[in-house]
C-alpha cells in the first residue's frame, strides 16, 4: 500500500525538504484587505514581516477551502492507495474539521486525518517521520501508531514580543487574566487541549527563554535522543546563536532552524521564538 503524506503550509517544512521526501502540501492563506496571498506559494516568510509593517490593519488568515482539499487529495489518488493528512491544531483552524469532511467525500483513496494539536516545526516532525516510514514502505495504520507515540514526549513553549496579535485574533485562551499586564510581562504559552493558554507569566524576555532551556534540560540532560527546533519570527541570528549554545551542551540532540511563517506570524507577531522536541 502507498501512502502519501500531507501537510498544510503551517508546518512550514522548505519546499527542497518536501521534494526529497515527497510530502504534499496544502496551503493556508493570509488575507490583506482584497488580497489573498497563499502562504510558501503567494508570499514568502522574507516578504510578508515587512508587508505587514507597511500595512495599514493586521490580515487576516484563512484555511484551506473543501475544494481545494479535495481536488488535491483527488489527485493523489492517482498514484496512491493512503494518505495522511496531519494538520495544525484542531483547536485554532478548522482545517482538521475540513479534511475529516473530504474524507467522506472522495474514492479510491483512504484518507485519515491527524491532528497535530500543535503547528510550525513541532507539527513538522509528525510529517516528516510520517514521510521517512511512508518511503520505507509502511502503511498508514504503522506510521499512525507511530505518530500516536511521538505526542507522548512532544513538548513545545513559544514567547511572544506582543500579545496583542494573540488577543486580537482569539487564539490566546486565558488571555483576561493577562491582558492588565499584557505590557509588562513575557509569558511563556504553549499548547494544552489543542489550544494556545499560557503556561507562566514571566516579566523579561531573558528570563523566559531561560525559563524555556530549563522545561528542555528536563528531557535532554537525561542523554536520551532528541530531536529540536528553534522556532523564530524574523529573529533568525538570535535562532542560530541558540542552536550552537544547545548543541555544544546537548550532543544528544538533534536541532534545527525553522520560522513562524505568514499565517502564524499573523497571530504571534515579529519577535517570537519558540522551542519544540520529542524523544527519538
Amino acid at each position: 500500500m502507498s501512502v502519501a503524506i500531507i501537510t498544510d503550509s503551517t508546518s512550514y517544512i522548505s519546499e527542497q525538504t518536501r521534494a526529497e521526501l515527497s510530502i504534499h502540501m496544502i496551503p493556508l492563506s493570509v488575507v490583506f484587505g482584497d488580497e489573498v496571498y497563499q502562504e510558501e506559494i503567494d508570499i514568502t516568510t522574507a516578504e510578508f514581516y515587512p508587508k505587514v509593517k507597511s500595512a495599514a490593519q493586521l490580515p487576516k488568515t484563512s484555511q484551506p477551502s473543501i475544494g481545494l482539499v479535495t481536488e488535491s487529495i483527488e489527485n493523489l489518488a492517482k498514484d496512491y492507495d493512503e494518505a495522511i493528512f496531519i494538520t495544525l491544531s484542531s483547536g485554532i483552524s478548522g482545517t482538521y474539521q475540513t479534511a475529516v469532511t473530504v474524507k467522506g467525500m472522495v474514492e479510491d483513496i483512504d484518507v485519515y486525518p491527524y491532528d497535530s494539536e500543535i503547528s510550525c516545526m513541532a507539527q513538522g516532525f509528525y510529517v516528516l517521520e510520517a514521510a521517512r516510514l511512508a518511503k520505507a514502505g509502511e502503511n498508514a495504520s504503522t506510521i499512525l501508531a507511530r505518530l500516536d507515540v511521538m505526542k507522548e514526549s512532544l513538548r513545545a513553549y513559544f514567547m511572544v514580543a506582543d500579545l496583542s496579535h494573540l488577543h486580537r485574533g482569539g487564539r490566546l485562551n486565558g488571555a483576561q487574566a493577562l491582558i492588565g499586564s499584557m505590557l509588562q510581562v513575557k509569558p511563556i504559552l504553549h499548547f494544552e487541549n489543542k489550544l494556545i493558554v499560557p503556561f507562566e507569566k514571566i516579566r523579561t524576555e531573558k528570563k523566559a527563554l531561560k525559563r524555556i532551556f530549563q522545561l528542555f534540560d528536563e528531557d535532554a540532560s537525561t542523554g536520551v535522543q532528541i530531536e529540536a527546533s528553534i522556532i523564530h519570527a524574523n529573529r533568525e541570528e538570535d535562532a542560530i546563536q541558540i542552536k550552537k549554545e544547545l548543541e555544544e551542551k546537548y550532543p544528544n540532540v538533534t536541532i534545527t532552524v525553522s520560522y513562524f511563517g505568514p499565517v502564524i506570524g499573523t497571530h504571534l507577531g515579529e519577535g517570537a521564538l519558540g522551542l519544540g522536541w520529542y524523544k527519538k
